[in-house]
């Protein structure tokens, strides 16, 4: 839903670049991890990162996945409260079906939200259990994709389209900042590698080159994806787009059925955040109990710790999402530290050390890793520097 929004500060041509550039690092990163999982026969990321950098090393990898991923849902029940209660310049699918109401307080939509849909599919112990909620949300992810994408095509065949910008904009300095972090929060959409080594361990007749197949086929598909939705959204609300281009379909669309669209596409998201969240969290209770419980019994074994993780996550997740203002805020960190990491560090870095212990890279692979552990490590300093001066803009 951010997607739209970097999009209007890169421009068409060069967001399109990087949505393909990106992916393709991603999947590349993603095989990486793949086949040192089953050179440490590491049953979770931390363990792959153990193996080669140390146990510190480990400790750290996994506090990047707790921050990634709780960062993630938090900004999950942003765009929910966004979209059902309304932001401050937009208004809520509830107050347009039902006028004023306790729907307007957003903490308590959210809250409600989190007790009666989210709560009981994260409870679940085993992410197998997730495989057809997963399938609905991509699903239900490609209905909006198909909808803005048919609702802008007609009103550019209509002529109702500004020509959009095709190339980044240096005319100011709050410019330029946005163009620092734009990169940062990109990589947000393709960061999964924390779920590669459970989807693996559960996977039926596994082996590496099936397991890259899934890779290869989910990247392919997340870029269509999300190429059609940066370019739909931002053909349609132009430089008014927002960093969650879901509130903009609260106005006439300037087509026939433009409300019931507006409500296909907002309502439809919301299932699909309801029913993605699960599987992002249970990386994240998976990532916190390695942290908090190293040596315990396997989470599957042990309900009640298995229980408690569960409550205890969701509460900090939802009082995380009262307090941060917007999901561009929360993606600009996350984006530049810990995806940034766990996406684009970690592997080639894990990669290039056991290389020296027989993993037998080839030395096209190993200069592949090099080029991407540098720009990694670039696009995270430069994101990290955009944020800092972005603040310190703002609080003069």
């Amino acid at each position: 839903m951010a997607l739209p929004a970097t999009m209007k500060v890169l421009g068409v041509v060069v967001g399109l670049i990087l949505i393909l550039l990106m992916g393709i690092l991603s999947e590349i990163s993603v095989e990486l991890l793949v086949r040192l999982s089953v050179f440490c026969k590491a049953a979770s990321y931390g363990e792959v990162v153990q193996f080669a950098l140390g146990r510190p090393a480990k400790i750290l990898s996994e506090i990047c996945i707790i921050i990634n991923n709780a960062g993630v849902l938090v900004v999950y029940l942003i765009i929910v409260g966004d979209v059902m209660s309304g932001s401050l310049h937009h208004i809520g699918v509830f107050d347009q079906w039902l006028g004023n109401g306790f729907w307007d307080h957003r903490k308590i939509l959210i809250l409600i939200v989190v007790v009666i849909f989210l709560a009981p599919l994260c409870v679940l112990d085993r992410i197998e259990s997730l495989s057809m909620t997963s399938a609905a949300s991509v699903a239900l992810a490609v209905v909006f994709v198909v909808v803005c994408f048919i609702v802008a095509f007609i009103k550019l065949v209509e002529g109702k389209i500004n020509p959009p910008r095709m190339s980044p904009d240096f005319g100011s300095t709050t410019a330029i900042l946005d163009l620092l972090v734009v990169i940062p929060i990109m990589s947000n959409a393709y960061v999964c590698h924390f779920n590669v080594q459970p989807i693996y361990n559960e996977l039926e007749g596994r082996s590496p080159k099936k397991m890259n197949l899934v890779g290869r086929i989910t990247t392919l598909l997340c870029i269509v994806v999300y190429s059609s939705t940066a370019i739909s959204g931002y053909l349609l609300f132009g430089k008014d787009t927002e960093g969650d281009v879901l509130t903009n379909f609260d106005k006439d669309l300037g087509i026939s059925f433009s409300s019931t669209l507006n409500y296909i596409v907002r309502v439809g998201y919301i299932f699909h955040l309801v029913l993605v969240f699960p599987v992002v969290h249970f990386s994240l209770r998976q990532a916190v109990d390695a942290l908090f419980f190293e040596g315990a019994a396997p989470l599957v074994e042990s309900k009640k710790r298995s229980l408690a993780l569960t409550v205890m996550l969701l509460v900090l997740i939802y009082f995380g999402s009262t307090m941060i203002p917007s999901i561009w805020t929360a993606f600009k960190f996350t984006g530049a530290t810990t995806a940034v990491s766990l996406g684009f560090i970690f592997p080639p870095l894990v990669a290039l050390r056991l290389s020296k212990q027989g993993l037998g890279l080839s030395l096209g692979e190993k200069f592949l890793s090099f080029v991407m552990l540098v720009l990694a490590v670039a696009v995270s300093i430069v994101g990290v520097i955009g944020n800092v001066y972005s603040l310190r803009g703002k609080s003069g």
